[in-house]
């Protein structure tokens, strides 16, 4: 894939790309289904079918917990007031592996657990 200034994209570049593609298409799949529209919602999860194939795998919840754990110990964090700490030396491990509104719910349930 090029990038409009006319270079090729890099592996983290094209992940990106693809990563923001599918998020938007989610989000038009819930809006569309509010919005009762069958017309156009299964072409829109086609869509999303499509490029989650070419997406590499996304970590699941669980996985995504074990590392945040090690995180939290990492930075010694004790509570919410800890989150920025944590997400600060969790988010760059997570990048094009797990979704960062996942990431963040994660490590507040244990924050606050």
């Amino acid at each position: 894939a090029e990038v409009e200034r006319g270079g090729e994209l890099d592996e983290p570049s094209l992940v990106a790309v693809l990563q923001r593609e599918a998020r938007r298409r989610q989000e038009t799949i819930e809006e569309l289904r509010g919005a009762n529209r069958p017309d156009r919602l299964a072409e829109e999860e086609a869509e999303l079918t499509i490029l989650e194939e070419y997406l590499p795998r996304m970590l699941t919840r669980e996985e995504v917990a074990v590392e945040a754990r090690a995180a939290i110990a990492q930075v010694g964090a004790s509570g919410l007031r800890d989150l920025g700490a944590v997400m600060r030396v969790l988010m760059p491990q997570m990048k094009g592996r797990a979704d960062g509104r996942l990431v963040n719910a994660v490590v507040r349930e244990l924050l606050a657990a």
